[in-house]
C-alpha cells in the first residue's frame, strides 16, 4: 500500500459498487498500517464486517445496540479537544448536529433552537471543568434537564425531542464511557442499531474519534479512522458541516480519516462534497455505476481512458488516486491465506473456511 502520510492532506476516500470490494481493501490498509506504523486506528461498523480482523489483531470491539451493556458517553470532552482557549465551541457544534439528528425535520434547527441548545451546553460543563473527575461528565439526561429550565417554548421542543434517547427506550447513549477505547486499534460495532439510530451512532463514534485524536496529538502519534456509509452523515445541514469541519481537522491533528461508500451518489448530492474532494489528496476508486463514473470524472478530472478502469471492472480493481498521480491497479489476493480468510465477506467464502479461520490460532 502507499504511505499516504507523504501527501500534504493524507485524508483519504474509498468508493465503490456493493461487492467491488471497498471494505476488504480498507482491511489491506489497516493491517499494512496495523504491522509498518505504530499509529493508532479506529473504525465505525455498521455492518459487522470487521470484528474477526480486530479481533486477530488483539484490538477491541465495542458493540453498541439496544441489548448491549457497552457505553459511550456523547458527552465526553476532554482538555485537548480544541486548539482554541474554549473547548465548547467545537463541542457545541457536536451536540448542536447531535440535537438536528435527533429533532429531525426537512429544515433542521431552528436559530432560536440553536441558540438554547447552546446555552444550555455552557451550564452542563460548567460542574465538570470546575472539577475535571469522570464523575463530573455531563450526560445527555443533564442536557435534557438543563433545557427544561429554559423558558422558551423551543427549548421544551427539543428536550421532548431527546426524551426518549433519555428516559425512553432509546437511552443507550445517556451512560457514562465504560469502554477501553485506548487499545490501539478499536471497531466500533454499530450494526445493532438499525436504520433508526444508525446516523446518530456513526456520528457520536466520530466525535469519540475526534477525542482520541486530540490526546494522541500531544504524544505525536497519528490516529486513523475508517467510517464507513460516511455519505448519511451529509444528508443534514448541520451535521454535514460539522462531519466536514471535523474532517478538515483531522489533518492538522495527526488523523488520517477514511471514507467509505457505495452510495457515490448521495455523496455527491451534498453541498459539502467538493470540500471533502479538496481535503482529500487520496483517493481508492474501484467499479462505478455509470451516473457516478460522470459525475466523478468531473469531479475528479478523469479522461475517457482512465474512466475504463472503473467501467464493469472486476473485484479488486480499479485507479488509485495519490495526489497528483493516477495509477490504474488490481489486486489479486492470494485467497489461500488466512488473513484472506479474515478480511473477505463474500458470503462464497465464509460458508466455506472463512469463518473458521476467524477462529484459528494466528
Amino acid at each position: 500500500m502507499v504511505d499516504r502520510k507523504k501527501l500534504k492532506n493524507p485524508n483519504g476516500l474509498i468508493l465503490g459498487t456493493p461487492g467491488s470490494g471497498k471494505s476488504f481493501s480498507a482491511k489491506r490498509e489497516i493491517t499494512n498500517a496495523f504491522l509498518v506504523t505504530d499509529d493508532d486506528i479506529i473504525i465505525c461498523d455498521p455492518e459487522a464486517e470487521y470484528a474477526p480482523l480486530v479481533e486477530r489483531l488483539h484490538g477491541q470491539v465495542i458493540h453498541i445496540g439496544p441489548a448491549s451493556t457497552q457505553y459511550i458517553n456523547p458527552m465526553d470532552i476532554n482538555s485537548n479537544y480544541s486548539e482554541e482557549d474554549n473547548p465548547l465551541a467545537l463541542k457545541a457544534d457536536f451536540i448542536l448536529s447531535l440535537c438536528e439528528l435527533v429533532v429531525g425535520g426537512k429544515e433542521g434547527l431552528q436559530p432560536v433552537e440553536k441558540t438554547v441548545i447552546d446555552r444550555c451546553v455552557h451550564v452542563v460543563y460548567r460542574k465538570y471543568f470546575e472539577n475535571p473527575t469522570p464523575e463530573n461528565m455531563p450526560l445527555l439526561e443533564d442536557l435534557y434537564n438543563a433545557l427544561l429550565t429554559q423558558d422558551e417554548p423551543e427549548a421544551r421542543h427539543v428536550a421532548a425531542a431527546l426524551e426518549i434517547y433519555v428516559k425512553g427506550s432509546l437511552n443507550i447513549f445517556n451512560h457514562h464511557t465504560n469502554v477501553d477505547i485506548h487499545n490501539r486499534i478499536v471497531c466500533f460495532d454499530i450494526k445493532q442499531l438499525g436504520k433508526q439510530l444508525k446516523k446518530l451512532g456513526m456520528l457520536i463514534v466520530q466525535d469519540a474519534v475526534w477525542g482520541r485524536v486530540t490526546a494522541n496529538r500531544s504524544a505525536g502519534k497519528s490516529t486513523r479512522y475508517y467510517a464507513d456509509e460516511f455519505h448519511l452523515l451529509l444528508k443534514e445541514e448541520q451535521t454535514a458541516a460539522y462531519s466536514v469541519e471535523i474532517w478538515k481537522r483531522f489533518r492538522k491533528w495527526g488523523g488520517i480519516p477514511t471514507a467509505l461508500t457505495q452510495n457515490v451518489k448521495d455523496l455527491l448530492a451534498s453541498p459539502e462534497v467538493s470540500n471533502i474532494f479538496e481535503n482529500s489528496d487520496f483517493v481508492y476508486m474501484l467499479n462505478q455505476a455509470n451516473g457516478d463514473r460522470q459525475i466523478l470524472a468531473k469531479q475528479l478530472n478523469i479522461s475517457p481512458h482512465q474512466l475504463s478502469y472503473v467501467t464493469n471492472s472486476g473485484e479488486g480493481e480499479g485507479l488509485i488516486f495519490y495526489g497528483s498521480t493516477i495509477i490504474p491497479f488490481k489486486d489479486k489476493f492470494d485467497k489461500s491465506l488466512r488473513l484472506y480468510a479474515l478480511m473477505t465477506t463474500k458470503p462464497s467464502d465464509l460458508e466455506g473456511t472463512g469463518e473458521k479461520a476467524g477462529k484459528a490460532e494466528c
